[in-house]
């Protein structure tokens, strides 16, 4: 299981290697079998590669398995990674893959939430609406109809486009590393992105 950072030890641990690229870091496990090196990448990405499989999958549960199965297929396939490729997106890609080989086994899709202005609010943003460090954010009805809409408009994008607006506009991934990360072009990201946002725009247009 790989475990959150958290003792006098670990913290030395993390200190020696901060100034390393995750890149370095891997390719140190890699050739030199220093598991701390491994742990560190494990610290780095626990919170947000965790919220980002939470948010895709819906259930906390499914999070942590495809959490750990993420990173044990990094682990396993650390002799697959190449020098002078980026960390990040690679990471995103296995996580990626995982979440949707769990969803395609249970059969069913779970909703997400992304970063998108709506016919209600355009001066909200759906994202600041939808995460946040309580399981419901909501402060009253409306809040919660209104989000239940936005979730009801995201689930209805074909994955591709959902994949593409939640790396870009919720996790925060470049174009170009979401590209990398779904193994797609530049452009055919960009593509998909401004699709999905016209769509939900349009799916958006009269809530609230």
């Amino acid at each position: 299981m790989f475990r959150i950072i958290n003792d006098t030890t670990d913290l030395m641990i993390e200190s020696q290697w901060t100034n390393w690229t995750d890149e370095d870091l891997l390719l140190e496990y890699r050739y030199a079998g220093i598991r701390e090196a491994f742990d560190e990448i494990v610290h780095r990405y626990e919170r947000e590669l965790y919220n980002y499989l939470y948010r895709y999958l819906g259930n906390a549960a499914n999070a942590e398995d495809v959490f750990q199965k993420t990173f044990l297929a990094v682990l396993k396939g650390c002799e697959k990674f190449e020098a002078g490729r980026e960390f990040r997106p690679w990471l995103y890609r296995i996580a990626t893959n995982k979440a949707v080989d769990h969803l395609r086994k249970a059969k069913r899709f779970s909703v997400v939430s992304m970063n998108v202005p709506t016919g209600f609010d355009q001066e909200n943003c759906i994202a600041d609406i939808l995460v946040g460090d309580e399981p419901e954010p909501f402060a009253d009805e409306m809040d919660r109809e209104i989000a239940c809409e936005v979730r009801e408009a995201v689930a209805s994008l074909p994955e591709p486009m959902r994949q593409a607006v939640y790396m870009v506009y919720f996790q925060g991934l470049s174009y170009r590393e979401a590209a990398d990360a779904v193994g797609v072009s530049f452009c055919t990201v960009s593509k998909r992105v401004h699709q999905a946002i016209g769509k939900l725009n349009f799916l958006l247009k009269n809530v609230g």
